[in-house]
């Protein structure tokens, strides 16, 4: 009974259209930032923060990315590993050449070097679509990975070819490097992640997802009632990338501590895929549960086979991973396409009219 909006008036559009308009949901949201922002850092572990939530969010900012593009406008990528790797090579180029600047200033930076790169392999949406766009994405995944791989100057001749990140401060605490805390980071990366997701939330929920959505169900008919299909196309090819661009210089910056360029491989593009396949395509709150299920699976198990008791090598625990995962994908094909975030809107209904029936 707790869970009603009965008594919540609305007296303008604003709060009509409002991305949270009932109370109980706005004040869900507070408690979860306030554990998040509060409670793990003081309470949660220097593993948990590391293993768990740090990777927990950049995969989860990735997913966001690769959902504007595949869930909002239906323009199928399978390259999403190097525009991840594009970011970060940014990031690493800049932050070399201009030691001086703030590192976090880099990593929301390097992202627009993503989205270039995603606008110009984005161009071929304007004429295919469906299975081929998809080929010409992956394309583009096999290009980057050789630029990785074949170009020295991207990681300044190192002869190991792998990104070093240097150690970087803000107000006089390092948040890169051997000397960071993990709590220090976990704030950067959460900080940034809850900032894009709300630039992500506004854009979706405004003109600009209107037009995405329309493309998405009938591209044709978009174009008859007056949405300039290339522009929308690419504007979300451009948001995508950066947002793959920026979850890139964040897993190595502030996660990894160095990477080597097969970190950005096509492995990389279906993980983030099935995230955002498992959490439901156009959601937000998909990807952070899509995220949660795909990063938290092998985790699970290794836990479980800890209590068991049995003798399992991590190569098997990491076969198990993909085989549950492929199950899991066909599971929810069959039985909810729509993910885990249909799911969790389903639940959040009945929680509204119980004890009546739904």
């Amino acid at each position: 009974m707790l869970y009603r909006e009965a008594g919540q008036f609305k007296t303008n559009y604003v709060d009509d259209q409002a991305v949270f308009p009932i109370r109980q949901d706005r004040i869900g949201i507070a408690v979860i930032l306030a554990v998040a922002f509060v409670g793990i850092p003081l309470f949660g572990s220097d593993f948990f923060i590391s293993a768990v939530m740090v990777p927990l969010l950049v995969f989860s900012l990735a997913a966001i990315g690769l959902n504007i593009l595949t869930g909002y406008t239906g323009l199928l990528s399978l390259g999403t590993g190097g525009f991840m790797g594009v970011g970060a090579f940014a990031c690493y180029k800049l932050t070399t050449i201009f030691p001086d600047v703030n590192i976090i200033i880099w990593i929301l930076v390097s992202g627009f070097f993503s989205c270039g790169i995603g606008i110009l392999f984005g161009l071929p949406s304007l004429r295919i679509k469906g299975f081929y766009l998809a080929v010409a994405t992956l394309s583009a995944q096999f290009f980057l990975d050789w630029a990785f791989v074949r170009i020295p100057w991207l990681v300044n001749n190192n002869t190991s070819g792998a990104i070093e990140v240097p150690s970087r401060y803000l107000f006089g605490m390092p948040i890169t490097g051997p000397m960071a805390q993990p709590e220090v980071r976990y704030l950067v990366v959460l900080s940034i992640v809850a900032l894009l997701t709300l630039i992500a939330s506004n854009l979706v929920h405004g003109r600009i997802g209107r037009s995405w959505m329309a493309v998405r169900d009938m591209d044709l008919a978009a174009e008859l009632i007056g949405i300039r299909l290339y522009r929308t196309k690419l504007l979300a090819f451009a948001v995508s990338s950066y947002y793959c661009g920026v979850a890139g210089a964040l897993m190595v910056f502030l996660w990894y501590g160095s990477a080597e360029p097969a970190v950005f491989g096509i492995d990389q593009s279906f993980f983030i895929l099935f995230m955002v396949i498992i959490g439901g395509l156009g959601s937000l709150v998909g990807s952070f549960f899509g995220a949660a299920l795909i990063y938290g699976m092998p985790i699970i198990l290794k836990a479980i086979v800890g209590l068991v008791g049995l003798q399992i090598s991590p190569a098997t625990v990491e076969h198990l991973t993909f085989m549950a995962v492929g199950g899991l994908i066909i599971l929810f094909l069959i039985i909810e396409p729509a993910g885990l975030a249909r799911l969790w809107q389903v639940g959040k209904q009945k929680l509204r009219v119980w004890p009546f029936p739904y």
